[in-house]
């Protein structure tokens, strides 16, 4: 008989213990790999979105994705996204088979930053499901709101949305109502920006109208409570998505749009610039940019700009644009209630709030809509402690019928 000693056998217990080890171990090290790759797969997916069909069809019209416009808003690389795999809970309608389920559902959520500093921002993408509110889409932008309210940084939404995931009928709607109460809690005490980026209906539109700005690309996008076709079917009407809800129909006619650009570039890029005049919240001052334009330097066309005869017109912006530094103004609203001129500018390097008459439109008169105009513009200033310069040059307030 063999006789096998102690230490033969502890030798060979010790081979198996570490052979075991190392098979629980590259069992280990396969699953993490397994985990990773579905990671890095539902990633993918993510920034996908609807599919690169949809994305073709965006770009054809000359839209940029919902990622495309964050990467484009937020200073390379400081992006930092929120519940970038989560999706819709309906198993209704179909809406619990794969080709319906999108990582995201339909919003790019997170915060990053915006010319050094920081910003919160969501991004509806419109390849998925037409960029309609879902529970769980709610649910992420409401996230980012009260993360915002809670650091006290500013809140911009870049809207491309159909309205309510019919789906999900009135839990979509109850969404809607979450985020309309933390628009209005956050009103004063940060800034909230809407940049209208495609076509928007129903509750996609009433969140952007309470907040405090609210910007549209031309040709591109549209702001209204119904379509065309709803109102083709109730009024026997026939009316265009332009005339019905257009850049053109809200800066120049109801003011519900404080400005529009031509195109999702330049509208990012104004809304950079944009930025950089507002406090991050009403505890905040904003922030200051160094000037070459001396404080004290003489402004010889200001002897003449304004006319001898009482009766000849001239441009208030004229003088803004001799007083601020630099000429730079941020107008608010230039094709509303032109007898007025409100919007941003810096004195000293410092923001400022301007509120000017213009006789060059009905003689500078006040009626409603530019009182309207100028009060939204002054009560912003005040909540944010922006001071204001005013240019009064007014024969009074415009009498006659409304």
């Amino acid at each position: 008989m063999w006789r096998v000693s102690r230490r033969a056998l502890t030798q060979t217990n010790l081979l198996n213990k570490n052979f075991n080890n190392l098979s629980a171990r590259s069992c280990s090290h396969q699953l993490l790999q397994d985990v990773k790759s579905k990671i890095e797969r539902k990633r993918q997916l993510a920034n996908e979105g609807g599919g690169q069909h949809r994305i073709d069809s965006q770009h054809k019209k000359g839209k940029l994705t919902a990622r495309e416009r964050v990467n484009l808003l937020m200073d390379p690389g400081s992006f930092v996204e929120f519940d970038t795999f989560v999706e819709h809970r309906c198993t209704d309608f179909g809406m619990a088979e794969p080709k319906n389920t999108f990582p995201g559902d339909g919003v790019v959520t997170g915060h990053g930053h915006i010319n050094g500093r920081i910003a919160f921002v969501f991004s509806q993408d419109f390849t998925v499901h037409g960029g309609s509110l879902s529970s769980a889409n709610a649910q992420k932008i409401c996230k980012i709101m009260d993360q915002a309210m809670m650091v006290g940084a500013p809140v911009i939404g870049l809207n491309d949305s159909g309205g309510a995931r019919i789906q999900e009928g009135v839990e979509s709607l109850a969404g809607y109502a979450d985020i309309f109460q933390r628009n209005v809690l956050s009103s004063g005490v940060i800034p909230q920006i809407s940049l209208i980026m495609g076509p928007c209906a129903g509750g996609a539109v009433y969140s952007p109208a309470i907040t405090d700005f609210v910007f549209m690309v031309q040709d591109t996008s549209y702001l209204f409570i119904t379509g065309p076709d709803v109102v083709k079917a109730v009024n026997n009407e026939d009316v265009t998505f332009e005339d019905l809800g257009g850049a053109t129909a809200h800066t120049k006619k109801s003011g519900c749009a404080h400005g529009a650009f031509s195109n999702d570039i330049e509208a990012l890029q104004q809304l950079r610039d944009f930025f950089n005049y507002l406090p991050l919240s009403n505890k905040d001052e904003a922030p200051i940019q160094q000037s070459d334009d001396s404080p004290d330097r003489l402004v010889p066309v200001l002897n003449t700009v304004v006319p001898l005869e009482s009766n000849k017109p001239y441009d208030i912006m004229d003088v803004v644009l001799a007083t601020v530094d630099d000429r730079k103004f941020f107008q608010i609203m230039p094709d509303y209630a032109k007898n007025i001129v409100v919007g941003f500018a810096r004195m000293n390097g410092r923001t400022v709030g301007i509120v000017g008459n213009q006789p060059k439109v009905a003689s500078g008169c006040l009626d409603i809509s530019a009182s309207v105009k100028g009060a939204r513009f002054v009560r912003f200033c005040d909540s944010f402690n922006i001071p204001i310069i005013t240019f009064v040059d007014v024969p009074g307030f415009l009498p006659g019928k409304f």
